[in-house]
Order: structure tokens, then C-alpha cells, then sequence
């Protein structure tokens, strides 16, 4: 009788946009596969085809109106499809999800940045996500300032100057949360600070101002000592 697969391994990366999480979990990703390990690499919101399509109306800069509380509700309906189509199914196979963004996100932006507070996120995670929690999360402190003007810069490097004659938008628009004003961006980083102090057996927080390969060794650290109890020597 084949014995059972082990349960593969959840990580997440937080921190604002423009901090340099995506090239830090691509990087990461590559060194797990090179240590034979299977691994997932997705995002939030999107992730799956319905989560992209949520993920279009909630970053667009074009979508007005949205009130704080459809917001969170609409991170949510993404989170909970990528839980249920993506994430439980790749953990049971043995794989290794790396996420970038989970609800940790949600209470940062909309718990923090939107004054919504922890309570209904958290209570949203348990019913929706079925308190499915990432066993590493990587916390990316950045200068609020830096990290938003990157943000901005590298989304409307997306746009392009010329608008053809269509009513369909010729390219992603994902600047809606770079609009807004310093004091959401400090609420926000304020939020994952309080998050990482509560939970520090889970969020390791890593000082991404430094050099990008310096921030990387770091992390793969964090997770070899973490995930896979390798003692790493300091660096």
C-alpha cells in the first residue's frame, strides 16, 4: 500500500507595492526547484481565471466608487476561489504554494489603509478560507515613500501613450491603490508591522531597502531554517 504524500509547504509574501516582492518570489521559487521540491507560484488578487477577472475590476483605476466593504469582499471572493481551485489542492498533492499577498493583505489595506480593523477580516478568513494559514510569511519593510513612486512608475510604464479605437482597454490598468494619499500608505505599513509583532512564529520580516541578492539570501535563510530545519550560516 503507497504511503501518503506529504503536505506540501505555504508561503507568502507581504509588503507595499513597489517593495519588490515578485522578484523575490520568483527567486525564491527558483532555488526550491533547485532542491527538487515542486513548487507553485501564483498571486492575489487573481490566481485563477476567475480571480483575474476580479483582480481587473479591483486594481483598475477606472473602477470608482467602490466602497470599502465591496472592496474586501471582492479580495475575498478571489481568495476563496484560489484556496479552493489552487492552493488546498497543490498543499495535498505535496507541492509548495508561494503566494504573493494572502490576508495578510486584506487586514493591511483594507483592516489598516481603509480603517476597516482586524475583527471582520479575520472573521472573513476563517469562514471563506477556512483558516487555511500560510506556514511562513515573508514581510517585506520598505520606505512607504520609495515603494509607492516604484509602484506608480512601473504601472504606468504598462499603459501606452496611444489608445486604439476599441472599447476594449488596450492593457492592464492596475493603478487604483497607487492613487492614494501617503497617510493610507502609512496606515497600511503600520498594519503589517502590528501583524508581524502578533504573530512572529509565522512573519519574518526582512528589510527590503538592501540589495536585491542580499534581501534573497535572507529569505531562502528563513526558509531553509524554517521549513526545512537546515541550520544556514550567516551571510
Amino acid at each position: 500500500m503507497p504511503g501518503r504524500k506529504t503536505r506540501g509547504k505555504f508561503i507568502t509574501i507581504e509588503g507595499l507595492d513597489g517593495c519588490g516582492k515578485s522578484t523575490q518570489l520568483e527567486k525564491l521559487a527558483g532555488v526550491l526547484r533547485c532542491d527538487g521540491l515542486s513548487v507553485v507560484v501564483t498571486r492575489e488578487p487573481g490566481g485563477t481565471v476567475i480571480g483575474e477577472k476580479i483582480r481587473a475590476v479591483l486594481l483598475d483605476s477606472r473602477t470608482s466608487g467602490l466602497s470599502p466593504w465591496a472592496e474586501l469582499a471582492l479580495m475575498f471572493a478571489s481568495r476563496a476561489q484560489q484556496v479552493e481551485e489552487t492552493i488546498l489542492p497543490a498543499l495535498a498533492e505535496g507541492r509548495w504554494v508561494l503566494c504573493d499577498r494572502f490576508t495578510d493583505s486584506s487586514e493591511a489595506y483594507q483592516g489598516g489603509g481603509r480603517q476597516l480593523g482586524s475583527e471582520a477580516v479575520l472573521e472573513l478568513h476563517r469562514i471563506l478560507c477556512r483558516g487555511l494559514q500560510p506556514n511562513l510569511t515573508i514581510l517585506m519593510l520598505s520606505d512607504v515613500d520609495a515603494s509607492v513612486t516604484r509602484a506608480r512608475r512601473r504601472n504606468q510604464a504598462k499603459i501606452p501613450s496611444v489608445v486604439p479605437a476599441t472599447d476594449v482597454p488596450p492593457a492592464a490598468d492596475e493603478n487604483r491603490f497607487e492613487q492614494e494619499s501617503r497617510a493610507f500608505f502609512g496606515r497600511v505599513a503600520r498594519a503589517y508591522q502590528a501583524i508581524a509583532r502578533r504573530e512572529p512564529e509565522r512573519v519574518v520580516a526582512v528589510d527590503a531597502r538592501r540589495p536585491i541578492e542580499v534581501v534573497h539570501q535572507e529569505i531562502v535563510a528563513a526558509v531553509r531554517e524554517r521549513l526545512l530545519g537546515k541550520k544556514v550560516s550567516s551571510f
